[in-house]
């Protein structure tokens, strides 16, 4: 399988840090964690965050957050979180953070905490301050920032905690990681959704967290109808319908639908070799080959039904001759 369509890192990671932004402070940035009011409620400031941002000109903005929360000596501050997911170092950054703090300081007259998750792939860039010094006078700024990357190392960490975060950061790193490997993507996509099982979850927790492993780690519709029948027999085993459950069947039929209104669109407009390509790229990716015999015989086949099936089998048998009994 060629290289897969690029990632929405964004829209996830706002998504996860609304609705777990206690447990996203607890996990990164533990001394922030330890001087706020768990107590009283924090509140999400968007709109105070578009009236300083809409009119300067610093760039693309990604996954920024302003939240209000109480210190724990009962003063109200500011949290400003700015997820940098981009899958480029960002020279402007470290001034855009600097310019986001000075901005709402100056509007408000709050103080601002800024704070920074890197989610590049490049290991020596970590920007953490901006500023410049002229004849005596310096401004700038220094913030705390953690870097994705360095989650990769202390994996069996990540495995061991419950904090929802620990899931988001090994599905954002395998993400990258199967850029270029569409089998592996979907086996980790697989076994991290079986994680939210194991770990006790409760249901709303599992279905939040899956809707963000399924946002980032896309897979080509064959493999996803192939990964839904995998997660129906796990659930029916463990007896929890928590993700494909009824108000998710509606997703798991258009994935199906799609996959067989592109196939008869290929066989309409005489590219029969669209249905049957997927299953040779499929067979090479997991096995290192496909027969030119194989090849041979599936590309005799013209029906829906058999080259549907076919896609699903190519995906999930245990082995190559596994697949050709199917096929014979």
């Amino acid at each position: 399988m060629d290289n897969m369509e690029r990632t929405d890192y964004d829209s996830p990671w706002k998504a996860a840090l609304e609705h777990y932004f206690k447990e996203f402070i607890a996990f990164f940035f533990p001394q922030v964690y330890a001087g706020i009011d768990w107590t009283r409620n924090h509140e999400f400031l968007d709109t105070e965050l578009r009236q300083v941002t809409r009119d300067a000109k610093i760039g693309r903005r990604l996954a920024d957050k302003l939240v209000k929360v109480w210190r724990t000596d009962g003063t109200e501050y500011w949290v400003l979180v700015h997820i940098e997911v981009q899958s480029q170092p960002d020279p402007d950054f470290a001034r855009r953070m600097y310019t986001y703090n000075y901005r709402l300081f100056d509007h408000y007259n709050r103080e601002v905490a800024s704070l920074a998750v890197l989610g590049d792939e490049q290991p020596n860039w970590r920007p953490q301050r901006f500023g410049y010094e002229l004849w005596g006078c310096k401004v700038g700024i220094e913030f705390p920032s953690v870097k994705l990357l360095d989650y990769r190392e202390p994996w069996a960490t990540l495995e061991a905690s419950r904090n929802p975060f620990a899931i988001i950061v090994m599905a954002h790193l395998k993400t990258q990681e199967t850029y270029q490997d569409v089998m592996a993507r979907k086996e980790w996509k697989f076994g991290l959704l079986r994680r939210l099982y194991e770990h006790g979850y409760q249901r709303a927790d599992i279905q939040e967290l899956f809707e963000f492993i399924d946002w980032i780690m896309n897979l080509p519709p064959e493999l996803e109808l192939a990964l839904w029948q995998e997660l129906q027999s796990y659930e029916e085993g463990k007896k929890m319908r928590y993700i494909t459950s009824v108000e998710r069947i509606g997703y798991q039929r258009g994935v199906q639908e799609g996959m067989e209104q592109g196939i008869e669109l290929g066989i309409e407009q005489g590219a029969v070799q669209t249905a049957q390509e997927s299953i040779f790229k499929i067979l090479e990716a997991r096995f290192g080959t496909s027969p030119a015999p194989l090849k041979a015989t599936i590309t005799k086949l013209k029906e829906l039904p058999t080259l549907k099936n076919l896609l699903v089998h190519a995906a999930t048998a245990a082995t190559l001759d596994e697949f050709q009994r199917l096929v014979n």
